[in-house]
């Protein structure tokens, strides 16, 4: 581990939550002697830092994308000067307020190199100072008091087995009452605090010879099992049968099932879980979702708009476009002007991105707009989905989490219920791929006036998150649904298409591995796959096809036939070494280049 020591110049970034950024002028260092007698930028969750004030930081040099290098800590120290100009200094800082440096330098006079040691054994040692006043010594003695203290906090968290990151954030968070709130239930840290998990908790826990069946882990383990089972099932709620069987699981000891409800009962009275129809929800979600529900039912009760001269301007558009829409597509554009809040849905191939196309080119021309993104903006859940939009509509479209301002270090968003953005009309691709968070962020952030437009194919694999968005949307029957069916990305005699169709229903083709013009099915044996895999591709290089042209999917990451090992098989067909390759490794992975 890197360190670099130092004095701290200034804060560029400080949260409420303990995140900073700052600048750290460097007097010794190792991996980062070049920025002795210079500043370094540095970042990390901090309890307390104080600009003037010396330090030891531990961590890692690393690099910004934006920024470029910084110093990434992950514990620190203070160091205390020991020297008679140090002390001055110190004393004579921002850090005490009333103290410069004439007072500073009496103190120092009178109580030598051990003044701050005697300070803090009583503060009467002060007023052997001139001019010094009962008041404003006790005053230095508990600034310095509370200094220790903080650090000493710190250190007693990290010795339990937090990290220094998560001993900052538990330590923001409670203060001086934060040993307490440990010793009284170590377990209220998880809702109180970012990013502190129940697992971890509960290793410490056990290690502080908390009893098994103590209720507080009980309650604890009960809501970390919910939520666990609502983001590996997909869910927004759990029946009570699952979190029952996997609280058992968990904690490895006969609970009683009347006892199990007591603690249902308690956590509903307490506000921390909902129960609803037999339908076990924790309050975030639930909320969450009450809100979503609400927010397009607003929508939707806005009456239909109106545009006298809509067809007109369609037809307009399909002469400037050489395009012709079929039925659907002309339903889907003019519901997206009629509609407060549209749903389009459709598989791949027919004509979704198209029809955004067309209702952003509409927009702006029923509304005589030169620059559309004062008044609509593009969204998609993902970078790459975003950028596929602007390359097809011209307009800039962004990731959901950019539109909203999201800040990653204190997972925020810039854009709220209290800072909503000024916009008319949205559009939203891939929304098979938004969560119920995610979502319920995006409503938050957007004007209660707003036109909707969301696009999908629910067909699709879901969010990683809880919550079947588009899929529930339009099984509940209440919300406005255009479905695209007409396919124009394959041939019609193509048998991908067919085969997605059939997958997509389940059934199993009779056909399905006969050799077709677009596909083939290639029976081998497990140990055979990675092989015929490395045949193919060099086949493929062979009829003149770039690395870019091959694709290859495959499942997971893991096992023989994984990412990572087909991978690593790969880079000798498609990057292989020759005398000019120069290799690096970084994070187990080799680059050539």
């Amino acid at each position: 581990m890197a360190y670099i020591k130092g004095n701290l110049k200034q804060f560029i970034y400080k949260s409420e939550k303990g995140f900073i950024v700052g600048l750290f002028k460097v007097v010794d260092s190792d991996e980062a002697s070049r920025y002795i007698n210079k500043t370094i930028t540095f970042t990390g969750v901090f309890p307390e830092l104080k600009i003037g004030t010396d330090y030891i930081l531990y961590g890692e040099l690393t690099e910004h994308l934006k920024y470029g290098e910084q110093f990434l800590v992950s514990s620190y120290e203070q160091i205390m000067p020991d020297e008679t100009d140090g002390i001055i200094s110190f004393l004579s800082s921002k850090l005490f307020p009333g103290v410069g440096v004439k007072l500073a330098t009496s103190i120092v006079d009178i109580l030598g190199d051990r003044a701050l040691e005697l300070i803090l054994e009583d503060y009467n040692n002060l007023l052997l100072v001139p001019k010094m006043t009962e008041k404003k010594a006790i005053k230095i003695q508990k600034i310095l008091e509370n200094e220790r203290a903080s650090y000493k906090i710190i250190v007693d968290l990290q010795n339990m087995g937090f990290s220094m990151n998560a001993s900052s954030k538990i330590y923001n968070y409670y203060k001086e009452s934060t040993m307490t709130i440990i010793e009284d239930n170590i377990y209220s840290i998880i809702n109180d605090v970012d990013d502190i998990k129940f697992v971890m908790v509960d290793k410490i826990a056990s290690q502080r010879e908390m009893l098994y069946d103590d209720e507080r882990r009980v309650i604890a383990c009960i809501l970390y099992i919910m939520n666990d089972l609502c983001s590996s099932n997909g869910h927004t709620y759990n029946k009570i049968e699952q979190i029952y069987k996997g609280v058992k699981s968990y904690l490895g000891f006969d609970l009683k099932e009347e006892d199990f409800n007591y603690y249902l009962l308690k956590l509903n009275k307490e506000g921390k879980i909902i129960i609803e129809d037999e339908r076990y929800y924790l309050e975030d979600y639930y909320k969450s979702e009450v809100y979503n529900a609400t927010f397009i039912n607003n929508l939707l009760s806005v009456d239909d708009n109106n545009y006298s001269n809509l067809e007109k301007r369609i037809k307009k558009l399909e002469s400037d476009d050489n395009i012709t829409y079929n039925e659907k597509q002309l339903l889907a554009i003019k519901q997206s002007f009629l509609k407060n809040f549209l749903v389009i849905t459709g598989g791949p191939g027919t004509g979704k991105t198209t029809i955004i196309k067309a209702i952003v080119d509409l927009y702006a021309d029923l509304n005589n707009l030169a620059r559309i993104n004062d008044q609509m903006i593009l969204l998609a859940p993902t970078g790459r989905a975003a950028k596929r939009i602007t390359e097809a509509t011209g307009m800039d479209a962004m990731t959901i989490h950019r539109f909203l301002k999201w800040n990653k270090e204190i997972n925020e968003f810039g854009i709220n219920e209290n800072n909503k953005a000024q916009v008319k009309f949205v559009i939203v691709d891939e929304v098979s791929m938004i969560d119920n968070f995610l979502l319920n962020n995006l409503f938050k952030g957007l004007p209660n006036n707003v036109k909707m437009v969301l696009v999908g194919d629910h067909n699709q694999l879901p969010s990683i998150g809880p919550g079947q968005i588009l899929k529930d949307l339009i099984e509940s029957e209440n919300i406005p649904v255009v479905r695209l069916d007409a396919l124009y990305r394959q041939r019609e005699d193509s048998y991908i298409t067919t085969l997605a169709h059939s997958i997509k229903d389940g059934v199993i083709l009779p056909d399905l591995v006969s050799k077709k013009d677009d596909y083939n099915f290639i029976e081998c044996r497990k140990d055979e796959i990675k092989n015929m895999v490395l045949k193919l591709c060099e086949i493929a290089l062979e009829k003149k096809y770039s690395y870019k042209e091959i694709q290859i999917l495959i499942p997971m990451y893991k096992g023989i036939n994984g990412i990572d090992a087909m991978n690593n098989m790969l880079q000798d067909v498609f990057n292989p070494l020759n005398n000019e390759t120069n290799t690096f490794t970084h994070n187990n992975i080799t680059y050539r280049v």
